[in-house]
């Protein structure tokens, strides 16, 4: 199986429909270990109604919490704890994609003892950042990829989404030093066709592929 863990620099940031899109350019299936928050459908739906892709691709969330809160803090309040244990990534044939998203940025805690970068560690599956071409993405980016490197976790590249900003991304890439894999512009529609679109115009397959070349 060829695993690709999508993470992020935060929260709200297009984690959801870069992984719809990966599933569509890649042919994969999605996985969304622990979801917090569950007011308007959970990130497995969005993927699923973005994709129209069948719900065998669509893996099982392990925990699912009511509050858009920390993994932690959501798995209190709902008189559960998580289990770093119970999130083994799943098997699939080794042909096959799986596209992770995280639950928030690597540092966020998943209980009170363990931050989610551990599970990433444990992992050992190329990582994918996440980041908005925004104000304060430079710091923001850098940490997380600071974070990453000093943990040994394989970092394949980084994804913007939003508005050009070379400067910035040149900066990131320099300082990361990082390959910047390309940027997800804010489309006016978001479905199958809009997204296959975007990957085709902004993105390079081989570079995805790069990650399990022989």
């Amino acid at each position: 199986m060829k695993t690709l863990i999508v993470t992020g620099t935060g929260t709200g940031l297009g984690k959801t429909v870069v992984s719809a899109m990966l599933m569509l350019a890649l042919d994969g299936h999605y996985w969304k270990p622990i979801q917090s928050g569950t007011e308007g459908g959970t990130d497995t739906e969005r993927v699923a109604s973005l994709t129209g892709l069948p719900p065998a691709r669509l893996l099982a969330e392990r925990y699912v919490l009511r509050e858009l809160l920390s993994p932690h803090r959501a798995a209190e309040l709902d008189g559960v704890e998580i289990e770093p244990e119970a999130l083994e990534l799943p098997s699939l044939p080794a042909d096959r994609w799986l596209i992770v998203e995280t639950a928030g940025g690597v540092l966020v805690p998943i209980n009170r003892s363990t931050l989610q970068i551990a599970l990433l560690s444990r992992w050992r599956a190329p990582v994918i950042v996440v980041a908005r071409t925004a104000l304060g993405t430079i710091n923001h980016t850098l940490l997380t990829l600071e974070a990453l490197r000093r943990r040994a976790i394989a970092i394949l590249g980084i994804i913007f989404v939003g508005d050009s900003m070379p400067d910035a991304e040149r900066t990131i890439a320099e300082f990361g030093p990082a390959t910047i894999l390309g940027r997800l512009p804010l489309l006016p529609v978001l479905d199958a066709t809009a997204l296959r679109d975007a990957f085709h115009a902004n993105f390079d397959r081989r570079d995805f592929e790069a990650a399990y070349a022989r």
